[in-house]
């Protein structure tokens, strides 16, 4: 028998221990990821992290997010910027770079689909 994941309230629940963020810029920066599914080449989970500065990039895969609370500004590679916030919806493709600078703890759902590699 196949099951559902549910989670209650995605803005509030608890995704785990925090860990420094690798890719940050930023001097204490953290993430956390916590993996609701996976399979195949698919994998959904709740992202968090804090105030501070990191680079970004979606190496083989492709990502659609739908952030759940606070607020940051996105620079792409070619300098343009946005900024996202709650109910803000965003798709990285494969091959998208560019720069977060989180204004206030940023939470997200996101689902990410690796690109199968070529067989050319």
């Amino acid at each position: 028998m196949v099951k559902a994941t549910v989670m209650s309230d995605a803005t509030t629940a608890d995704p785990g221990e925090r860990k420094p963020k690798e890719a940050s810029l930023t001097p204490g920066q953290t993430e956390v990821s916590f993996r609701l599914w996976t399979k195949d080449d698919f994998k959904v989970g709740i992202w968090e992290a804090t105030p501070g500065v990191s680079k970004s990039t979606r190496p083989g895969y492709d990502e659609i997010c739908q952030i759940l609370s606070g607020s940051a500004t996105i620079t792409e590679a070619d300098g343009t910027s946005f900024d996202i916030g709650p109910r803000t919806l965003l798709v990285t493709p494969a091959g998208w770079e560019g720069t977060w600078t989180i204004h206030e703890t940023l939470r997200k759902v996101f689902v990410v689909k690796k690109i199968p590699a070529s067989t050319d």
